[in-house]
């Protein structure tokens, strides 16, 4: 058996054991079950009320209100949304926040087309400061609510990828920042599985959040370019091209680079 099967059943050991887990019992998975549940609906709750703030809307503008889980919907939302944007800014820029954070802390599928939507409400650096801050946020409170659930998810749907991923936190240990912002321009690992497996498996969460805000800055600057011009968008791929797969590429290399001049000057003075 070799060095990397011998860290792998290690790893997928140190998932397995029941006594990395504060209390693997039914009673506290159901704690942890009632406790998230709770937090969700209280979300819920919590942009319902928001909802309900927003100012009267005509029949046919209030019909497209809602979460887009399309490019059309998104097209939709953003005339409605950029019709009252003047006079209730703060409104529409907190309901973008809230949802936004809302996607990323519950790890639900969309938060690609409130970026997008984001690049056409707002100027472009203000739009990305929001895309990056939202999604630190939103994947922090993730990390959390994985604190609480996360483990026994982790060890019942993805033991063997996390355990692979394990082996690479571990072996980057010492960077984890670096490591965290590669992770996050790059689509090695989607971003759901990094928020709901890096409390799990030992990332701590101060370069966790850092990595992410920087790390999600390259993809975001793509939607949100996209953004700008949503009304000729006919499919999520016409915002990526070439050259910004370059530019992401460029970005996951820069991301390496204090690595590799790290480990070069340390073998230099060894």
């Amino acid at each position: 058996m070799n060095v990397s099967n011998i860290r792998h059943n290690r790893a997928l050991r140190s998932l397995k054991d029941p006594q990395t887990s504060v209390n693997n019992n039914s009673l506290s998975t159901s704690k942890a079950v009632i406790i998230v549940t709770i937090l969700f609906l209280s979300s819920v709750l919590a942009l319902g009320f928001l909802y309900k703030q927003f100012p009267d809307l005509e029949d046919h503008e209030r019909q497209h209100l809602k979460l887009p889980w399309d490019l059309d919907e998104a097209k939709h939302l953003g005339l409605v949304l950029d019709r009252y944007k003047e006079k209730y800014f703060y409104e529409v820029l907190l309901g973008v926040f809230l949802v936004y954070i809302f996607l990323q802390t519950f790890a639900i599928p969309g938060s690609l087309f409130l970026s997008i939507l984001s690049g056409f409400l707002f100027p472009f650096y203000f739009a990305l400061i929001l895309v990056c801050c939202c999604s630190a946020i939103g994947a922090s409170l993730c990390f959390f609510l994985s604190n609480i659930l996360g483990k026994r998810v982790v060890k019942k749907f993805f033991p063997e990828r996390a355990a692979q991923w394990s082996i690479a936190v571990e072996k980057h240990k010492h960077n984890l920042l670096n490591y965290m912002i590669f992770l996050r321009v790059t689509p090695f690992l989607p971003n759901w599985f990094i928020n709901l497996t890096a409390p799990v498996i030992g990332v701590p969460l101060v370069p966790f959040a850092l990595g992410t805000f920087i790390g999600v800055a390259p993809p975001s600057f793509v939607a949100i370019q996209a953004g700008q011009t949503l009304h000729t968008l006919t499919s999520t791929r016409d915002a990526w091209s070439w050259t910004s797969m370059t530019v992401l590429a460029l970005f996951a290399i820069i991301s390496l680079v204090p690595v590799l001049l790290k480990q070069k000057l340390k073998k230099k003075f060894e």
